[in-house]
């Protein structure tokens, strides 16, 4: 039995108060031409008879009590009842994505049952031609996003032909205490890292008064940098509900790309305007026009490609100004550029703790003030998140089943009902959007609205 980190036990004790704190993802397969037409029932009784195989990291459970002195920590769970953490569903006959999506949203909405190791896998076939989805969540305290889908990659396999693959869970062959510390594409992942790092003391300090004093100037003279309380209050800053509400679509990533090149900026620039587009399309379309513009909180990474994943940690927040209240789709590029460059310079010149702490006045009023008992009349710091994760380069199989899609499901909670992950996989770029089911209903319509986001991009800065 081991002692939570702070971060973990502080999630733990959030969602006895307010709402899930897991995370999740959803693959489509298509099975291998010479499959059967029990291929994914085969799948699913195989995965029942692996319990001796399950990762260490998903064999413990949370535990709090009188021997630890009321502090949450982890025990060790010999015999897992996989019945329970694997389970089966069928969609209607022929039924579609939307059918997915909404099952997604109910599974999404449950919380994880704290008794037993925090995480299910949820087999679901009935989609057209045969294909299949695999709908996984895990606790956040036991994986954060990335460390997740770094599991289900290693699972899989670029060779087409390989067999006798084990599930995702039965992959892990040695402990792995680190696993939930990898990298971080949530605010409350982030809080984690820079928990453990505010050791370094006297240096972090002064680098944090510089930053929010930096940051305020910037604040009151640009367009780059928004202060504290400084976003428009929206639909999405309020109470979260109990439903949740799910919609995922991917694009090519080479139409990404093009508009990369031609406007001379980032992909992740392309990606948060392209979010941007559809919200504001979305929210004018509701006759909810913010007035201001709608402001993101996104991970930066300073780290390049050739740092590889043992450079340590090396992420920091951005407080970002979307443009929406800008109707040239160009115009908004650019501004998202401008403020985007100007947290990577920060989070580079403080480092991640410090810029953590800087971003820290605008995120503590968005979460807490929708658990006050009263409306203390805040703006919130921030809309929603936008997050853009690394997936797997090369197209992968599982057993024969060609993973054809990829798409992240995050957390949302009181004071954000809304969050975006995009999710690239091979030459594709997959969009989840997750949303607190009375906040966004018709959740569905963020996708051809992205599509449209996407279209005005590429004519704005002169694709073809």
């Amino acid at each position: 039995m081991g002692l939570m980190d702070p971060i973990d036990a502080v999630l733990m004790t959030a969602e006895l108060l307010a709402n899930p704190m897991h995370v999740g993802v959803v693959l489509i397969l298509n099975p291998p031409e010479d499959a059967g037409s029990r291929f994914v029932d085969d799948a699913y009784r195989d995965a029942l008879g692996r319990g001796d195989e399950v990762d260490p990291v998903l064999r413990r459970r949370a535990h709090r009590d009188v021997d630890t002195g009321g502090w949450w920590a982890w025990r060790d769970v010999d015999d897992i009842d996989l019945s329970y953490h694997v389970r089966r569903a069928s969609l209607p006959p022929g039924a579609g994505r939307d059918a997915l999506w909404q099952l997604v949203g109910k599974l999404h909405a449950e919380p994880l049952d704290r008794s037993r190791p925090m995480w299910e896998a949820h087999l679901v076939d009935g989609l057209p031609d045969g294909r299949f989805a695999l709908y996984t969540k895990v606790h956040h305290a036991v994986l954060d996003g990335i460390a997740g889908l770094r599991m289900i990659e290693e699972s899989m396999s670029p060779d087409p032909d390989r067999r006798s693959m084990s599930p995702f869970f039965a992959t892990g062959r040695h402990p792995r205490p680190d696993a939930g510390h990898g990298g971080l594409p949530t605010p409350l992942g982030l809080a984690r890292s820079a928990l453990g790092a505010l050791t370094s003391g006297v240096g972090v300090v002064r680098r944090t008064v510089e930053g929010q004093v930096g940051a305020t100037v910037q604040g009151l003279t640009t367009d780059t940098t928004v202060l504290p309380f400084g976003a428009p209050r929206t639909r999405l800053n309020g109470p979260l509900g109990t439903g949740r509400a799910f919609a995922a679509a991917g694009w090519p990533k080479s139409r990404l790309r093009a508009i990369e090149r031609a406007a001379g900026v980032t992909g992740n620039d392309v990606v948060t305007a392209v979010v941007a587009g559809a919200l504001r399309s979305w929210f004018g379309e509701h006759d909810e026009p913010p007035g201001d513009s709608l402001v993101a909180i996104c991970p930066v990474s300073v780290r390049g490609r050739q740092d590889g994943a043992t450079a340590g940690n090396a992420f920091g927040t951005a407080v970002c100004t979307l443009g929406t209240d800008l109707a040239d789709p160009a115009d908004r590029l650019r501004l998202i550029h401008r403020s985007m460059q100007v947290a990577k310079d920060r989070v580079a010149a403080l480092g991640p703790v410090p810029s953590l702490v800087v971003t820290a006045p605008s995120i503590l009023p968005t979460v807490l003030a929708p658990m006050l008992p009263f409306d203390p009349g805040l703006r919130p710091g921030y809309n929603l998140p936008i997050s853009n994760v690394p997936g797997p380069r090369t197209e992968l199989y599982w057993n024969g089943a060609h993973l054809e899609e990829m798409y992240p499901v995050s957390i949302v909670y009181d004071g954000m009902a809304l969050n975006v992950t995009v999710c690239s996989y091979a030459d594709r770029i997959g969009f989840g959007y997750v949303a607190g089911g009375e906040a966004i209903p018709d959740i569905a319509t963020l996708i051809p609205l992205t599509e449209r986001s996407l279209s005005e991009l590429e004519t704005a800065v002169g694709v073809a």
